[in-house]
């Protein structure tokens, strides 16, 4: 693999890491600026928000910015918004922060994407996406944890110095290690990206997506307060729990990918949706007792995000169907529609430890995500009465 392709990955990890590394350090923000836990767990939300409705968006309005000049920018707008979050006097300033950055997130992986595919040859292309995407893995497992620690040792703006350092050195490797002679692939304009949403099979995929992460984010925007408060972990215990949480996902994703090839794509889905309601429904009863809340998390990283390679192989092949024109825009739609998930999952969470206490967000979160589990069914169900009727018309 190329060099050019490690600073893509680097710059994966840390933007992995900037997305949520937020999440262990919400006591320690909202007691440093004088605010709520619902106020702090907005920083998830918000972000999210920037990456959902930038990169669509984004995406279109830079399509004919030659590639190596534009992902050099979106590393230094997204450095930038680092070095804004760690000099932040205040919580406006940190919105804002967040808010640059997450605009920098969404385009990037769509500009990355096309970049780490020029880069190798065609046969190798899949390789060179995963081993970019690594990157938010390798975030989960050491950037968090450490981005945690940094922050309950020498406070949370350090963690987000430490972020934009990582993106300094991304900048760098883009500046003198990508090619300038990357060909341009124009999205789709945005008209035509907005067809996709006509689609009601994308837009019940869309909705698996969303509501799969919203529920889950309910409890995690809020874990470091679970574990601190509900559990009595002291606050440097936190990061040690997220490493082990963050091993799990690691591992999470590269059985729910294989599970989605041997069982396909809606069957996959109906376990790993099911599987997580009933771990974050037991983690209400968990939450109280150290060796068991640990447990838990464990169980709760290892389906937690599984579900990614099943909801992107399923968009792909819907869009095939209804939208084949558009595939890449159906797929770009649904990393759009799991940030919509983190951002209205984030914001749910608040409204739940502010109007009902923290103890109650593990429950509300399987809730929702049993709706996720319901919408899959539905689907699966869809997909029968189709290929029934193609069968007959045939």
């Amino acid at each position: 693999m190329p060099l050019a392709l490690f600073a893509l990955t680097l710059a994966a990890f840390a933007i992995g890491t900037t997305e949520f590394v937020i999440v262990g350090l919400i006591p320690t923000i909202a007691g440093d600026l004088g605010v709520g836990l619902p106020s702090a767990g907005l920083l998830v939300s918000l972000y999210a928000l920037g990456v959902a409705v930038g990169a669509p968006i984004l995406s279109a309005m830079t399509g004919r910015v030659p590639r190596k000049p534009l992902l050099v920018g979106l590393m230094a707008l997204f450095t930038v918004g680092n070095v804004v979050a760690w000099m932040a006097p205040g919580y406006g300033t940190l919105i804002i922060a967040r808010l640059l950055t997450g605009l920098a997130h969404g385009v990037f992986f769509s500009v990355g994407s096309i970049v780490a595919t020029n880069l190798v040859p065609r046969e190798k292309a899949a390789r060179a996406i995963a081993t970019m995407f690594s990157g938010m893995t390798v975030a989960f497992v050491t950037g968090i944890p450490l981005g945690t620690f940094i922050g309950q040792h020498f406070g949370w703006r350090m963690t987000f110095l430490a972020v934009a350092a990582f993106g300094v050195i991304a900048l760098i490797g883009a500046l003198a290690l990508v090619p300038s002679n990357i060909p341009n692939t124009e999205p789709a304009p945005l008209r035509r990206q907005m067809r996709v949403l006509l689609e009601p099979r994308l837009l019940l995929v869309y909705a698996m997506t969303a509501v799969g992460y919203g529920g889950s984010l309910i409890a995690f925007t809020f874990l470091a307060p679970i574990l601190e408060n509900i559990a009595g972990f002291k606050p440097d215990m936190v990061g040690l729990v997220l490493l082990a949480y963050g091993v799990s996902v690691a591992i999470g994703n590269v059985w729910g990918g294989r599970l989605a090839d041997h069982r396909g794509p809606v069957a996959a889905l109906k376990i790993i949706f099911g599987l997580l309601a009933a771990v974050l429904l037991v983690l209400t009863f968990t939450a109280p007792s150290k060796p068991l809340v640990v447990l838990t998390v464990l169980a709760w990283g290892a389906v937690a995000f599984g579900n990614v390679p099943a909801l992107q192989v399923y968009v792909v092949r819907q869009a095939e169907q209804v939208a084949p024109e558009a595939t890449d825009v159906a797929a770009g739609f649904n990393i759009s529609a799991f940030n919509l998930g983190v951002a209205g999952g984030s914001w749910a969470g608040a409204q739940v430890v502010s109007h009902l206490g923290l103890a109650h967000t593990p429950w509300i979160a399987a809730l929702v995500t049993l709706g996720a589990f319901g919408l899959t069914v539905l689907a699966g169900r869809l997909d029968r009465r189709t290929a029934t009727t193609q069968l007959v018309e045939a």
